[in-house]
């Protein structure tokens, strides 16, 4: 896709990029290919973030505590959903932890009317993944669909009815990151005024699916069409060690006494080209923690692990 053609979309798609709609709206009657269904009165798809089959860092198996299956996820409530961290110049930031996931987006589909530069009216985008499957991500590649001019919206629900029509697709670069969450799930923070805090929707399979979506920064894919990097320097409680299971994360960021402020300290920023919310993390040793005070101090600790893990992590604020 050329830049042109990118830029077009980024400025007629603010509801797309957010993965979906979050009203009402839906259609009842019938397009070219079947009957259109109300998003209103679908059923809502049910999705489990810390079963065995999605969860690395947030597995319910190993902390009972979390939310149960389907259970609304609340990630103001505190660790280990939210940190307080230092960016690069040794200002406060904060953000979410949504876990580990691989560097492959997942496609989202978005749908056109032929000749149309805006997506259908009310129609919501379609994913055909949802955690604990295959190939899923909370960093969705967009994928733009030609209909035809008088298709209905929301007629299409399904990533194998798109398939099936046999519509024209044409893969973008874009990037949109929005966690599928159970419905009632909330995160309020965000880092610009103008992205929704509310849950959007869309389709999986015939049913509405839930999402956040944050849109601190555009994103793009890299040239090999992966969501790209950014480096993040923490330390835990107590430095990795295979030998004892409560070590690294499962003993928890170490903090300033008394708060939650911890000294992990992120490259970018929303604010710079590079930024990307997707995190190589690297552990620094504790011994360091009070020497940490910001980017340059955070590379000259001493490291234990280069690339423990990849995980999607949103700055929501930043002082």
């Amino acid at each position: 896709m050329n830049g042109s053609k990118l830029a077009t979309l980024l400025l007629v798609l603010p509801a797309a990029l957010g993965c979906g709609s979050s009203s009402g709206g839906g259609s009842s009657s019938g397009g070219s290919s079947g009957m259109a269904l109300d998003p209103d009165t679908a059923p809502v798809v049910a999705v489990d973030r810390f079963s065995d089959a999605f969860a690395h860092l947030f597995a319910r198996s190993k902390n009972p505590s979390l939310p149960g299956p389907n259970a609304p996820i609340h990630f103001d409530s505190g660790a280990p959903f939210i940190t307080h961290g230092l960016g690069p110049d040794g200002g406060k930031v904060t953000y979410y932890n949504f876990d580990v996931l691989p560097t492959a987006p997942a496609p989202i589909y978005v749908l056109f009317a032929q000749g149309d530069s805006s997506p259908v009216a009310g129609q919501l985008n379609v994913i055909g993944v949802i955690p604990g499957d295959t190939g899923y991500n909370d960093f969705w590649r967009v994928m733009k669909v030609t209909v035809p001019k008088d298709y209905v919206a929301n007629t299409v629900t399904s990533v194998d009815e798109i398939t099936a029509a046999g519509y024209p697709m044409e893969t973008t670069s874009m990037l949109v990151n929005c966690p599928v969450v159970p419905d009632g799930s909330t995160a309020s923070l965000r880092y610009t005024s103008a992205e929704p805090t509310g849950l959007q929707r869309g389709w999986y399979k015939h049913q509405v699916v839930k999402y956040f979506t944050f849109a601190e920064r555009m994103l793009v894919t890299t040239a090999g069409g992966s969501v790209p990097l950014s480096d993040i320097y923490v330390t835990f409680n107590v430095n990795p060690d295979p030998n004892n299971a409560m070590s690294g994360p499962p003993s928890g960021f170490e903090t300033e006494m008394g708060t939650m402020q911890t000294h992990n300290v992120p490259e970018t920023v929303p604010e710079d080209a590079a930024y990307s919310p997707l995190w190589k993390v690297d552990v620094y040793d504790h011994s360091a923690f009070a020497s940490v005070m910001n980017l340059t101090t955070a590379m000259a600790a001493p490291l234990l692990v280069s690339g423990a893990a990849i995980v999607n992590c949103p700055i929501v604020a930043k002082q």
